[in-house]
C-alpha cells in the first residue's frame, strides 16, 4: 500500500505504480501551469540549423566546461533584468461628440502599471541596481490625454486598433523600459566597479536576500567576460525579443511551448544531466531577421523527474560568431546553475532563478495597492 509519505518523497521524482507504470509529479505550483506544454509542443515555423557547434549526427549532452578541460572565468557580476505589469482597470475612451450630446461609440483602453528593474549579484551580494515604475493609459483613441488620479498619473500611450492593441502596446512599453533600465544600471555598475574603495556600492543598493543561499561570490572584480569584454553578464528573464541590442546578454526562457529541434536532437534534451546543455543551434525566422537567435537547452540542478524537468532554453544574439556563442553557452553552465531555486522556496523551481524571483517581488511591491489604484480610477471617471 502506498502511503502519503511515499508520495511526498516522490514529489518531482519518478514513481513506479502497480503494473509497472512510471510517472512523475511536476514540481511547479499548479497555479503557474507547467514548465512544458507536454508532448503536444507546437511545431516551430522557424528554420533550425543544428550544425553550429557540432555536426547533427554528433549531438549529445555537453558536459560542464571543467569536465572538458575548458577554463571558464566567472564574470565579476551577473545582472538580472526583469519586468512586471498589471492591468488596473479596463476602460473606454468615448468618441468626441458635440457639447451637450452623449457619445455613441467608444474605443477600448486599459489603465496599467508596469515596472522594470535590475538586480546585481557580485562579491558584494545581491543588491538592486535600479527599479522604475510607470503607469499608462493604452488606447487607439487619438484624442486620449493623460489621466490624473489620486493614485498617480497615467500617461496616454498610443495603441493599434483591435481588441489586443492596448495589451500589445503595454508589452512593448515594458520591453523598452527594461532596455532603458538595464542600460542605465549597467552604466552605473561599471562606474562603481572602477572605484578603488571596496566599500563603494551603487546608489540605492539594498540586499534582496535572493543570493544569500549560494556560496560566496569569487573575488574577480574586473575579470574578463566572453571575448575579453567587460566582466559582467546580463541575464534577461524571457526571450531576448526587443532586447537583442543589449551587449553580453542572455535570454532565459523558463517555459516551453514550441518544439524547435528535429526529433533526433530533441531527444538529447531529455538525456541532459544537471548543468549539462545541448550544443548551440540557430533559430532563423524567414519572415523577420530581427527574430533570429542562437540558442541551447540547459538543465538546472533539480530532483530527478520528467525528461524535461529543470530544463530552460537560453539564447543570445544571432550575429555572434559560433565561437562567441559557444563561449556564452559554456559561461551559462558555470553561472546559471548557482542561482537555481529549490521547491520549498519557489513554486517554479528550479527555473525561476533566485535573483529573478526576488526582483519580481521587489517590483510588484512598487506597483502599489491595486484596490486603491482601482478606486482612484473610478473616482477620476466619475469626476
Amino acid at each position: 500500500m502506498t502511503t502519503t509519505a511515499d508520495l511526498t518523497a516522490a514529489r518531482g521524482a519518478p514513481f513506479t505504480a502497480h503494473g509497472g507504470m512510471r510517472f512523475s509529479v511536476d514540481a511547479w505550483d499548479p497555479s503557474y501551469g507547467t514548465s512544458v506544454a507536454g508532448d503536444d509542443l507546437a511545431d516551430s515555423s522557424a528554420r533550425v540549423e543544428v550544425n553550429i557547434e557540432v555536426r547533427a549526427a554528433a549531438w549529445g549532452p555537453v558536459a560542464v566546461p571543467a569536465a572538458r578541460s575548458r577554463v571558464v572565468t566567472a564574470p565579476a557580476a551577473v545582472l538580472f533584468v526583469d519586468g512586471v505589469r498589471r492591468v488596473e482597470a479596463r476602460a473606454w475612451i468615448h468618441d468626441l461628440a458635440p457639447d451637450g450630446e452623449a457619445a455613441t461609440s467608444a474605443a477600448p483602453a486599459i489603465c496599467a502599471s508596469y515596472a522594470a528593474g535590475v538586480v546585481c549579484c557580485c562579491e558584494q551580494g545581491a543588491h538592486l541596481l535600479g527599479a522604475h515604475v510607470r503607469r499608462g493609459l493604452f488606447t487607439a483613441a487619438t484624442h486620449a490625454g493623460d489621466l490624473f488620479t489620486g493614485g498617480g498619473r497615467y500617461r496616454a500611450k498610443p495603441a493599434k486598433e483591435g481588441p489586443d492593441g492596448p495589451t500589445l502596446s503595454l508589452q512593448q512599453e515594458l520591453l523598452e523600459l527594461e532596455v532603458r533600465t538595464a542600460t542605465r544600471a549597467r552604466g552605473a555598475h561599471e562606474l562603481v566597479q572602477t572605484v578603488d574603495d571596496d566599500d563603494e556600492r551603487p546608489a540605492g543598493a539594498g540586499g534582496l536576500g535572493a543570493g544569500a543561499d549560494g556560496p560566496p561570490w569569487p573575488d574577480q572584480r574586473g575579470a574578463a567576460g566572453p571575448a575579453g569584454q567587460a566582466g559582467d553578464l546580463l541575464v534577461v528573464d524571457g526571450p531576448l525579443r526587443g532586447r537583442t541590442r543589449l551587449p553580453r546578454a542572455l535570454g532565459f526562457v523558463k517555459t516551453h511551448h514550441t518544439q524547435f529541434l528535429p526529433a533526433a536532437q530533441h531527444a538529447v534534451v531529455g538525456r541532459l544531466g544537471p548543468a549539462q546543455r545541448t550544443p548551440v543551434f540557430l533559430l532563423n525566422n524567414r519572415r523577420d531577421a530581427n527574430w533570429d537567435r542562437l540558442s541551447w537547452y540547459l538543465r538546472l540542478p533539480s530532483r530527478p523527474g520528467a525528461p524535461w524537468a529543470g530544463v530552460a532554453r537560453v539564447e543570445c544574439r544571432a550575429d555572434l560568431s559560433p565561437d562567441e556563442a559557444v563561449a556564452l553557452a559554456d559561461l551559462s553552465q558555470v553561472v546559471l546553475p548557482r542561482f537555481a531555486s529549490q521547491e520549498f522556496k519557489d513554486g517554479r523551481a528550479p527555473q525561476n532563478l533566485y535573483p529573478i524571483a526576488g526582483l519580481e517581488r521587489a517590483l510588484r511591491r512598487r506597483l502599489g495597492d491595486p484596490r486603491l489604484l482601482y478606486r482612484s480610477l473610478r473616482r477620476a471617471a466619475a469626476a
